[in-house]
């Protein structure tokens, strides 16, 4: 008897080391953007690995020019980071190395040359295309692979021939949200899908519009996608979206990981927009970053499920939090996407926030953006957690760049840093915000005192103590809006699993 329990306590401690080197290694690889190195302390891993995808660099498109890059990590330490062109077709491993960085703390930027124009073949449609939505393999688009010092507090975006900032360029996953203009007002509506693995993913894409009496969206064109390994397609949906002024796009994989992008143009000439993807739907969302720049205000709301949704917005501005009028009462069909109008809202900064009886999703657009662009669009996004990195911010010639600082619930405390080419935002003071309760703050941003570039990244690092606080961007030029995009999380780690089960109490 003795030995038997001796036996079957040697099979439980066997397998409570396989049980715990799973969770481990599930730990390392859940998280979308990074892997796990090192741990940090106790629950936390350092993030080791670290990858980014832009779709526009090297296709030459008109936005398509350069990548910057800007890692903040927690502690001086080496890395490096690879930027490599994605490959028409695909491949087994990544494609042509085109930039090297190696310079954590600072701005990195990188021209990224045009790529060859697609082969004949390359330009065939995938097998399900049809003459409503048509899949093909993409011209350009780069992957940044980042390791070390390089992948902590990592974020890339890219710009256009201007300099200015089109879109922060998007890490690996398996769902992406978007929310934005119909094809009425974008002539253009184009979906790019990145895959950086080895082997082939298999996406879907889902949609919903504020077109009631229209031809059924979803066909066989938009399901079974398949994205190669290191590659990238392109889905015209602009036939698809027709006579839509409302669309939310739902992408999702079965098989692998993608990075999803949406450009929206009046026209292929023009530079039109690249829409940030929003959060998933959600019953309590906060989309940050409006403007005080005059105009209309267009709240985008799409209801995914089938039960109805009771929506309130609340304004988060600089003299309180308030509903504006039109903001209450609002009553929305499952398995809808709306426009409202909040023309109260013009001139007003701030943060929008929404709180719903079912999960939705959500966007709002104001006046601007670039040539042939809709708007400029704004959407939801989570509080900054440990700090948020913006890459590619202009100044003096090349534009503004503001920061509208939002703390919907408790008071909120934030340090800013700045970084140059040449000065790194480690280890500097930097400049404390304090957001009261309830409200917003705006803040202009500008290099560090005496450096001599337009261009510069930006930090922005809650302290301790301080409420969850949401920050949008704003880049103007010429006395216009440009863009508005959210500010990440950018983070050096990430939390592990907590382990309930003690061996105790399986061996006993």
């Amino acid at each position: 008897m003795v030995s038997f329990l001796r036996h079957r306590r040697l099979i439980f401690g066997v397998l409570v080391v396989l049980v715990l080197a799973g969770i481990y290694a599930v730990a390392g690889t859940s998280h979308p953007a990074a892997a796990v190195g090192r741990v940090a302390e106790p629950g936390h891993a350092a993030v080791s690995h670290a990858v980014r995808v832009c779709a526009a660099p090297g296709s030459g498109q008109p936005t398509s020019a350069s990548v910057v890059v800007a890692a903040m990590p927690a502690s001086t330490g080496t890395g490096s980071a690879v930027v490599s062109s994605l490959i028409p077709g695909g491949g087994f491993s990544a494609g042509p190395v085109v930039a090297r960085a190696s310079s954590p703390g600072v701005l990195q930027v990188f021209r990224i040359p045009v790529a060859a124009p697609l082969s004949k073949k390359d330009r065939a449609a995938q097998p399900g295309s049809s003459a409503d939505v048509t899949t093909a393999n993409g011209r350009g688009g780069v992957q940044v692979s980042a390791s070390g010092a390089l992948a902590q507090g990592l974020e890339v975006e890219q710009t256009g021939p201007g300099g200015l900032v089109t879109a922060q360029c998007g890490a690996p996953g398996t769902n992406f949200w978007f929310v934005g203009p119909g094809e009425a007002s974008a002539a253009t509506i184009e979906l790019y899908l990145m895959n950086t693995g080895n082997q082939p993913a298999d996406a879907q894409v889902s949609v919903l519009t504020d077109v009631t009496n229209g031809p059924p969206l979803l066909g066989n064109a938009d399901n079974g996608i398949t994205v190669p390994p290191h590659g990238m397609v392109v889905q015209t949906l602009s036939r698809l979206l027709r006579s839509s002024h409302v669309v939310a796009l739902d992408i999702s994989t079965t098989v692998g990981q993608i990075v999803a992008a949406v450009r929206e143009s009046q026209s292929e000439t023009d530079d039109g927009s690249w829409l940030p993807a929003t959060q998933a739907p959600a019953r309590h969302l906060v989309i940050p970053g409006m403007p005080s720049s005059t105009g209309s205000r267009e709240l985008y709301i799409a209801v995914p499920g089938t039960a109805a949704a009771q929506v309130k917005i609340t304004a988060v501005t600089a003299k309180g939090s308030y509903q504006p009028t039109g903001g209450t009462g609002i009553d929305l069909l499952g398995g809808s996407a709306v426009s409202i109008s909040l023309p109260s809202l013009g001139g007003v900064a701030g943060a929008i926030r929404i709180s719903a009886s079912v999960p939705v999703a959500a966007s709002m657009l104001t006046p601007g953006g670039p040539a042939g662009a809709p708007g400029a669009l704004a959407v939801s996004s989570g509080p900054i957690l440990e700090q948020g990195v913006l890459a590619a911010n202009p100044a003096r010639s090349a534009g503004a760049t503001d920061l509208v600082l939002s703390a919907p619930g408790k008071a909120a405390t934030v340090r800013i840093t700045t970084a140059t080419t040449s000065v790194s935002a480690i280890g500097q003071q930097g400049r404390i915000v304090q957001v009261s309760a309830g409200q917003s703050v705006v803040v202009p941003v500008d290099p560090p005192a005496g450096a001599k570039t337009d261009e510069f990244a930006v930090v922005v690092t809650p302290l301790n103590g301080s409420g969850p606080v949401y920050a949008g961007r704003i880049i103007s030029s010429g006395g216009t809006v440009q863009s508005i995009l959210p500010v990440p999380s950018s983070l050096t780690w990430i939390p592990l699993p907590a382990v309930r089960d003690s061996i105790t109490a399986i061996l006993g």
